[in-house]
């Protein structure tokens, strides 16, 4: 398969391109972002499908600044739900097939049951990057049944493009800061200061590695049967104070944690308090607990941390 990876230069972009090199099944890997593929611009989906002809595309691409979506809903909406929505109906109407990366924010996190959001709960935003990721969804799943409807759902080779969704949650890896290096250069100030790091303790969500997310992707297209919506994280689930306790005993730093309420900062975006997702059976099985993946992610961690 001919396979482009959008947002190719971004965290997960770069995981994904990774794990498909010399994959057998595997063509060509079509690396789009910026300039070329531009969320801003309308027309930039349907030129790149038209010119590169992909046999399947995965969409990592998004507007990620949760703040600057909600600052800015119009535009959240403009390059997470609109634009998903032109790049499905160009991959439908000449018969690639779809993965789009989609989050656990498109919840609300009132859940009281203890139990993790499966595919089939009803989702229900309560902030502007959900909403617009959540019109991702909605745009691409529209898209692929009305070119379904208009072709009889076969393309020219008698087979049916697969429309997926895979939603995640509070990726972590290589690439620009993530919550643990940001964790650690904070630490390493309260430290100095001899004061104690304030994090968050009472939002909860599933730490997910994105190597381990590319690989499982990767899977999925393996055993071309990926249609449907999926959630894909790590085991366990965690608060964000955990993870940062995690964290900085990785990096033996000597520094006392200290929780706090998410109202302690007031921000433009209001996070699921429960974000946690429940894990749905991959091909390639389950992936392993975020503990795991941290322990193999801190030495390149702590490396760039103190470079």
């Amino acid at each position: 398969m001919r396979i482009a990876v959008t947002g190719a230069g971004g965290r997960l972009g770069t995981s994904l391109r990774s794990e498909l090199v010399g994959r057998p099944f595997v063509d060509a890997i079509l690396a789009w972002d910026i300039p070329e593929h531009d969320l801003d611009d309308p027309a930039s989906a349907e030129r790149l499908v038209r010119r590169d002809r992909p046999d399947m595309v995965v969409h990592a691409a998004a507007w990620t600044d949760v703040d600057g979506c909600a600052r800015d809903p119009e535009l959240a909406m403009r390059r997470n739900g609109v634009a998903t929505g032109e790049l499905a109906a160009a991959c439908a109407l000449t018969g690639a097939g779809l993965i789009v990366i989609s989050t656990n924010e498109v919840f609300d996190g009132t859940r009281k049951d203890g139990a993790g959001y499966g595919p089939d709960d009803e989702p229900h935003p309560i902030n502007p990057y959900g909403a617009s990721k959540l019109a991702g969804e909605q745009a691409a799943r529209r898209a692929f049944a009305e070119a379904a409807a208009a072709r009889g759902a076969t393309d020219s080779r008698g087979v049916e493009p697969q429309l997926g969704i895979v939603r995640t949650a509070w990726l972590f890896g290589p690439g620009a800061p993530d919550f643990p290096t940001k964790i650690l250069a904070a630490a390493r100030r309260a430290a100095q200061a001899g004061e104690p790091l304030k994090v968050v303790g009472d939002e909860w969500g599933t730490p997910t590695y994105t190597v381990d997310l590319a690989r499982a992707v990767v899977g999925l297209l393996e055993s071309g049967r990926f249609a449907g919506t999926h959630h894909v994280v790590n085991g366990m689930f965690a608060t964000r104070s955990q993870w940062a306790m995690y964290i900085i005993g990785r990096a033996q730093l000597d520094v006392e944690v200290e929780e706090v309420p998410s109202t302690t900062w007031p921000r433009p975006s209001t996070p699921p308090r429960w974000g946690v997702l429940e894990p749905t059976a991959l091909p390639t099985g389950p992936l392993r607990v975020w503990t795991d993946a941290m322990a193999e992610y801190a030495p390149m961690l702590l490396a760039r941390s103190e470079a």
